[in-house]
């Protein structure tokens, strides 16, 4: 049987306390103090009164959604609900979903948006699960320096009817702490305000919604 030396067995019993004292020390409390319509709260973040939008955020925490006298917060993929009144919760990122979790609070138009990066380059992304293909126009390509020119013709259907488009794959696709690497696009013709996150992106993730909140938890 494999023993410690009591030394060992000393500073291990002598590191604990403080290993408690740092996980408590990192954690963030949070406090519901008021709304300011539907899409505003004042939350006191580690005792600093923060005006948080609904999809912004303050000091790390992300406000997720804001519904008759309840926040839904995030810090580093730990969700939590405030109510309002309550006493100050204590929010500490989970390191378990790190890297592998993407929280989407449902914007204008009932869409779920959220910025990221194509190849290292921020653009704008909209969750579209009707989309086979990550889907991006031409100008957006173009912007983000793709040579799609030189990639496989498809025909795509769009809203004017079947129209060519330039089948790519994309180096990697980030969003937050997230990123996936050869992801399938099609780049097409015209103009789109943003691109869309289709199924080559999506189907790795189980995807769940909430109320406002769609939640992608990457499976491989």
């Amino acid at each position: 049987m494999l023993r410690r030396p009591l030394a060992a067995l000393a500073l291990l019993a002598a590191c604990a306390p403080w290993t408690g004292a740092l996980a408590q020390a990192s954690a963030t409390r949070v406090q519901l103090q008021g709304t300011m319509g539907a899409r505003s709260a004042l939350l006191l973040i580690d005792g600093e009164p923060r005006t948080v939008q609904v999809g912004g955020s303050a000091q790390g925490v992300k406000l997720l959604a804001l519904d008759d006298g309840r926040a839904t917060v995030e810090l580093g993929g730990q969700r939590l609900e405030l109510t309002l009144g309550a006493a100050p919760a204590r929010l500490a990122p989970n390191a378990s979903t790190a890297g592998r979790q993407i929280v989407l609070p449902m914007g204008s138009g009932g869409h779920f948006t959220s910025t990221g990066a194509i190849n290292g380059r921020a653009t704008q992304f909209m969750v579209d699960t009707g989309a086979t293909f990550v889907a991006l126009s031409q100008g957006e390509a173009d912007r983000l320096g793709l040579k799609y020119q030189t990639g496989r013709r498809v025909a795509t259907q769009t809203a004017n009817g079947i129209a060519a488009a330039y089948g790519v794959q994309l180096a990697t696709v980030r969003i937050g702490d997230v990123e996936l690497r050869n992801v399938e696009a099609i780049v097409v013709p015209g103009a789109m305000p943003q691109v869309l996150l289709g199924n080559s992106f999506l189907t790795r993730f189980q995807m769940r919604r909430e109320n406002d909140v769609m939640t992608l938890d990457l499976r491989y």
